[in-house]
């Protein structure tokens, strides 16, 4: 018979066990989620109407926007082309990160307009950009998950795959 401390052991490492697969579900698209609502909302005050960037978001990349490098702030290169990629990176890339279809490069987008934010306003890295950057390089690391398109085109192609095979 076991003995009382090895049953609660077994006991624990089954209820943690049972924890990580729920979060396993669970902490991708809560990640997926937290990181697009921030772009998304920014994207939304970009536009005008569909494909109408919004003059406001045209004079923000050409006469506010400034990168801070080594010191001393430069304006933007290509403010119009610049302003433009940030709309639609905005909008289009927090969808396919909350439906999980393209996650990955989904997250590195966002990874990579976040280490331009930081250039641009380097005082909210705290605040913001740590937790952004976080969050997308733990949806790099973790993919997707199994609640996401991505998770469903992979055990759907899999299983085609499989049956194929037989």
């Amino acid at each position: 018979m076991e003995s009382f401390g090895l049953q609660i052991v077994k006991l624990i490492r089954a209820v943690i066990a049972h924890m990580s697969r729920i979060a396993y579900r669970i902490a991708p698209p809560v990640l997926r989620i937290a990181l697009a609502v921030p772009f998304f909302k920014s994207g939304l005050t970009k536009w005008d109407g569909f494909l109408s960037l919004a003059p406001t978001a045209q004079f923000l990349f050409e006469s506010e926007f400034q990168l801070h490098l080594f010191g001393h702030a430069y304006a933007m290169p290509f403010p119009d082309i610049l302003a433009y990629a940030d709309g639609v990176g905005e909008i289009v890339l927090p969808i396919l990160l909350v439906v999980g279809f393209a996650t990955r490069f989904s997250a590195l987008g966002l990874l990579v307009m976040t280490g331009v934010i930081e250039l641009v306003v380097p005082e909210g890295w705290a605040n913001f950009h740590l937790p952004w950057a976080s969050m997308a390089i733990a949806i790099i690391a973790l993919g997707p998950g199994p609640l996401s398109l991505d998770g469903l085109l992979a055990r759907w192609f899999g299983k085609s795959a499989q049956v194929k095979e037989t």
